[in-house]
């Protein structure tokens, strides 16, 4: 690769790589004649209009001339490579002295008044930067802040996110503004968020979103949820910082010096007088911005020291082979982001399970099939043969002298009536509630029956347990819907949602039956709980479809 390069760029002695990101690879390199090191960019390649863009835009970024903003001395194209020879900084990035010995709040917002700086004059030559991050912000071995790589997003992918087919962002998606994500027309707006998500992290550690969830997840974030407010750090600084973070571009700065003006201002009212100077980071400040700082100052403000903070998260960034990009071509992130399939279908199978699920319990039979097979026993003077009434907080007369009683729902034993004094197990009264089946024994034959009880269904576990674990599977497949509403992805959401859907229906069919005085048929138990797996499953693949779409 380094051979590609150096043909490419005679003039050039070419040494090994020294830096590598989503837009590309870097060498450094020496111009033979003037013994000038250089930094020499190999450019991801683009569609088959990517060479034209960067013949266009490189000589725009050649004459971008601010000392917060890294020279470009040269630009070659070959039929396979797109090279950028900038000013080589040797001083590190902000990412790792972040990650090092960390920054001060101090450092933090200089740093961030020099990187508005740069950005300002930028767009004001018509320039985006569009992968505004701690890595491409460089320091010079005198300290002074530079912000690289201008323009060399827009230039790669006219201002749209790019992702391989295999689903792999390319760029940094945790500092990218929603509308970029979503592929719309940007303004210097999107680089003001990516500032404002810059600070955010140095000021407090982290980033606004939560970085755990891959790429994608992260942009749907910035879509469809706002930041998490900036912990830790006093009002002023923090309202300058989340408005620079505000999800629609109206509700943003309207331009990078003016989110320096507030910014500036804001620190001097947080930190006291003299804190750019304790800094120790060097900036070129506009009149604006200087007058912000003078006019805040008071005299008998307190002087405030913060400690430094540490980055504690991994590298957001992804680094990509251009060889492997070019085998394995790119298109919009917006194509990921918008497309979906339609949800009406599933949302359709989801009402007519769900409503499945309510009626198939009413339909149940009140009493169960039982064939008289045992003669001669009754109970409280009741023959077995059809529904018979038992207080089961009472003791229970027996007729005939059956060996057992037992009593059981939909197949599952609850319990037994001592056959020798009539007494109910303790259990049974909080257990059955509206109607369960009761067996009786004599003679080793069986006699099955239906078993009522007088108490209010809800004062058994039947019925108010029920109640209580529908209760508790709403509230999860809800909060599963909520979490794909807010624009979270959540591949196994679906399989999630099928048992707590089941247990759904197992608990409608369970409490209806109960209130209704209705033997418990578990062939209406199984149905209404497919139902219910079905409605709940399809509910939420409409949900997330829904999202997905919006």
């Amino acid at each position: 690769m380094t051979a590609g390069v150096s043909a490419a760029l005679p003039q050039y002695t070419v040494g090994g790589k020294i830096g590598s990101g989503g837009m590309g690879v870097v060498f450094e390199g020496v111009h033979r004649s003037l013994g000038r090191a250089v930094a020499i960019k190999q450019l991801v390649p683009g569609d088959p209009d990517v060479n034209a863009r960067f013949d266009r835009e490189a000589r725009v970024l050649a004459h971008l001339d601010h000392p917060h903003i890294v020279p470009v001395y040269d630009y070659v194209q070959t039929g396979r490579d797109n090279l950028l020879v900038m000013e080589k900084l040797d001083g590190g990035t902000v990412y790792s002295r972040f990650h090092t010995q960390g920054l001060t709040g101090e450092q933090s917002c200089a740093i961030a008044l020099a990187m508005l700086a740069g950005l300002h004059a930028a767009h004001q030559a018509g320039v985006l930067h569009l992968d505004v991050k701690p890595k491409n912000l460089l320091f010079t071995s005198a300290g002074v802040m530079k912000v690289a790589d201008f323009g060399i997003a827009q230039v790669v992918s006219e201002g749209a996110t790019l992702v391989t087919h295999g689903g792999e962002v390319l760029g940094t998606p945790a500092y990218i503004a929603p509308e970029q994500a979503m592929g719309n027309a940007l303004t210097p707006a999107a680089d003001i968020y990516a500032a404002g998500t810059v600070l955010y992290e140095l000021l407090s550690g982290d980033l606004p979103y939560d970085r755990t969830r891959g790429a994608v997840s992260m942009m749907r974030q910035r879509i469809f949820t706002d930041p998490r407010p900036l912990p830790v750090v006093p009002a002023p600084l923090s309202t300058v910082v989340m408005r620079s973070l505000a999800r629609d571009p109206i509700d943003r700065y309207r331009d990078a010096e003016a989110f320096a003006v507030d910014l500036a201002g804001a620190a001097t009212a947080v930190f006291g007088p003299g804190w750019l100077d304790r800094a120790g980071v060097p900036v070129h400040l506009a009149p604006r911005v200087m007058a912000a700082i003078t006019q805040t100052t008071r005299p008998d403000a307190p002087t405030i020291a913060t400690p430094p903070v540490r980055g504690t998260g991994t590298d957001p960034t992804r680094t990509f082979d251009p060889d492997v990009l070019r085998r394995d071509g790119l298109r919009p992130a917006s194509d990921l982001l918008r497309t979906a399939p339609s949800p009406v279908w599933p949302a359709l199978v989801a009402g007519v399970a769900l409503i499945a699920m309510v009626v198939l319990p009413f339909l149940a039979p009140a009493s169960l099939a039982h064939a008289p097979v045992v003669a001669g026993v009754a109970v409280n003077g009741q023959a077995v043969t059809g529904p018979v009434s038992v207080d089961l907080s009472e003791p229970v007369e027996l007729a005939g002298k059956p060996s057992a009683f037992t009593i059981s729902a939909a197949g599952i034993p609850l319990g037994s009536v001592d056959v020798a004094t009539g007494e109910p197990h303790p259990l049974l009264r909080w257990l059955v509630g509206g109607a369960a089946t009761g067996e009786v024994v004599k003679d080793g034959a069986v006699q099955g029956f239906t078993l009522r009880t007088p108490q209010h269904p809800l004062a058994s576990a039947m019925g108010a347990g029920s109640l209580l674990l529908g209760l508790f599977a709403v509230a999860y497949i809800e909060s599963l819907a909520r979490t794909l509403r807010r624009g979270h992805r959540r591949p196994a959401a679906p399989y999630a949602a099928f048992p707590l859907g089941a247990l759904l229906g197992g608990a409608a069919w369970l409490l209806v039956s109960a209130l209704n005085a209705h033997e418990p048929d578990p062939a209406y138990g199984i149905a209404a709980a497919a139902a219910g797996a079905v409605g709940a499953a399809a509910l939420v693949l409409a949900t997330a479809w829904a999202a997905r779409r919006r």
